[in-house]
């Protein structure tokens, strides 16, 4: 049953503390994602130039992802160091951040069976099938799909009465 009355909202120091929390998590999932990768494809098989080129393109996306992060969290503090603003709430629903925690799971998940066969490289193909999905589904398709908008017909049929009268008046 869902409570009544107002949704609670979240003061700037939780929303400090979450991020800070959220921040700490995802550091530890590319931290690991990338010592398992290392260490398999190090110790078990024979390194290759596509090894390290996915490497690097999973480094790019982790660090892009998780600096955008780090800047939407940045906290603002006073000058006697009490906290002014806690920074966007990274946890918040259907917000940016919710697309680049997205991005950097879809990496590591992706970066951790890759140790298993260098073809589950091709499900990180799902993120820009999602980008072109959420583009068309936001933007494109009711772009596309809205109707011009039609002068009301009602001043068309006044005007057309109005010329009816002012005809019937010469006459």
């Amino acid at each position: 049953m869902a409570p009544k009355g107002k949704i609670g909202t979240k003061g700037k120091k939780q929303i400090h503390e979450e991020n800070e929390a959220t921040l700490k998590f995802y550091t530890r999932v590319i931290l690991g994602a990338n010592t398992i990768y290392a260490a398999v494809n190090l110790l078990l098989y024979n390194t290759s130039f596509w090894t390290w080129l996915l490497l690097l393109f999973a480094l790019v996306v982790y660090i892009g992802s998780y600096r955008s992060m780090a800047a939407m969290a940045k906290p603002a503090f006073a000058g006697d160091g009490s906290l002014i603003d806690g920074g966007i709430d990274l946890n918040m629903e259907q917000g940016m951040a919710e697309h680049l925690k997205d991005a950097i799971l879809l990496t590591a998940i992706v970066q951790v069976l890759s140790t298993l066969s260098s073809y589950f490289w091709y499900l990180w193909l799902l993120a820009p099938a999602r980008a072109l999905q959420l583009l068309w589904v936001n933007f494109l398709g009711p772009w596309f799909s809205s109707e011009t908008s039609a002068p009301p017909e009602e001043a068309n049929e006044k005007k057309q009465r109005r010329q009816e009268r002012r005809q019937m008046k010469r006459f």
